[in-house]
């Protein structure tokens, strides 16, 4: 597995999963993807994980340069997980209300949220309406999904 941060050039590979959701912005909140990345080595996913983070975890003031990262990992990915673990005011993501809305219709999205996630309820009806498909509620089931998704995807291309 590779994993490829802000703080690189967006890696380029046939199998890829982004982790979109929520960055804490504030010192002492441990990122979520941080789990993700262990559950994804767990499962032996063995291709690109796009981490829209630095890689030693700090915050920079560079909103131009991860706003064209994202968006061409975005583009490159295979599958883009979103897990909203949101709680206010520590773990927002109102910028993720944004991205949700626009990647869903590209159909390689898969969505999830901890049961005691907040203000989600219309990003559970978009994604029932869209997708025909109820949130995922546990971090582990939502990254084997997006696992399965992504070799099924690659076998599809082959």
């Amino acid at each position: 597995m590779t994993i490829s941060y802000y703080d690189q050039e967006v890696i380029e590979g046939e199998k890829s999963i982004f982790l979109a959701g929520p960055t804490p912005r504030t010192p002492g909140i441990i990122s979520w993807r941080k789990e993700a990345c262990e559950i994804l080595e767990e499962l032996g996913f063995n291709g690109i994980v796009y981490v829209p983070e630095y890689s030693d975890g700090e915050t920079r003031n560079n909103y131009n340069y991860e706003a064209m990262w994202e968006r061409k990992a975005l583009t490159l990915s295979t599958v883009i997980i979103f897990w909203i673990p949101r709680s206010l005011p520590y773990m927002a993501g109102f910028s993720t209300n944004v991205e949700f809305g626009y990647w869903l219709h590209t159909k390689k999205v898969i969505y999830g949220r901890p049961d005691n996630a907040v203000k989600i309820r219309y990003l559970d009806w978009l994604y029932k309406t869209d997708y025909g498909l109820n949130p995922i509620n546990n971090l582990n089931e939502l990254l084997q999904k997006a696992t399965e998704m992504v070799n099924d995807i690659k076998v599809c291309r082959e």
